[in-house]
């Protein structure tokens, strides 16, 4: 089942999405009745206390880069202040010389997640999505850190919906910038399973309703620029896609 988060009236909730009409999953909150979709925004699938990030799970990925696969996964944090949803725009701040894509699957946790094993994580899940872990790469080198590369205003990008119900293990994943495909790959090739990710993060920090665990991309980083579109596919899941833009056009001319 796919799962969109929208507004409607003064409402946020859940809902499906079918023939045109939005139809809540959560009862009491909002009328029975489908809404039309011309009448409903559709937001940002999530508003998570934390996203935790893996690095270097694809085995081709480090390959490509030289570098070994950790003995243990590699996680960092980007801000929730990062996140934006399907068709919202990348910006790339001016103060950086290298943007980069970096498709992902993205984790939606369902319920409190603390010291669970992996081959009982699946309760805890609520479901998947495409994500973009957006990164300021020549930040990244620069501070060998993390927190600035990837945590600007927008480096976030994640939906279109939530896929409560398939089997990830198998999936593909590609990232798509103007047309042409850059990355593919498939989870079967990441070093650590999704449900071990999850087990070993809870076992480092509770993870709440509505966080998201990034998982690491395939092969294939590249720059982004202005004028750019970048679509992230995962088969049975969707299709994100965000146009990009540089901070310079957000500025409003003085009068």
């Amino acid at each position: 089942m796919k799962v969109y988060r929208i507004s409607h009236g003064n409402r946020v909730f859940y809902a499906t999405l079918e023939e045109g009409y939005f139809k809540s999953l959560i009862t009491g909150n909002t009328s029975p009745v489908p809404i039309p979709a011309s009448e409903c925004t559709i937001l940002p699938i999530v508003v998570p206390s934390k996203i935790v990030c893996v690095g270097l799970n694809y085995k081709a990925h480090a390959a490509e880069l030289d570098m070994k696969i950790p003995d243990e996964p590699m996680i960092f944090l980007k801000p929730p202040s990062a996140i934006i949803g399907n068709n919202d725009a990348i910006v790339i701040p001016s103060a950086s010389q290298q943007v980069d894509y970096e498709g992902e699957l993205a984790v939606v946790i369902g319920q409190t997640t603390k010291n669970v094993l992996p081959q009982d994580i699946d309760p805890f899940i609520f479901g998947y999505a495409c994500a973009n872990d957006v990164t300021a790469r020549d930040f990244q080198r620069k501070d060998t850190l993390f927190t600035r590369a990837k945590g600007f205003d927008t480096f976030a990008p994640i939906g279109p919906c939530i896929e409560t119900d398939t089997d990830v293990n198998e999936l593909g994943i590609r990232t798509i910038v103007n047309d042409k495909v850059r990355q593919e790959g498939t989870v079967a090739d990441m070093q650590y399973s999704p449900a071990e990710l999850l087990s070993y993060i809870s076992h480092h920090m509770t993870l709440n309703p509505g966080d998201v665990i990034l998982t690491g991309t395939p092969p294939g980083i590249g720059p982004l620029k202005a004028g750019d579109r970048v679509e992230v596919e995962i088969e049975g899941i969707g299709k994100l896609s965000n146009p990009v833009v540089d901070d310079d056009s957000l500025k409003t001319p003085m009068q």
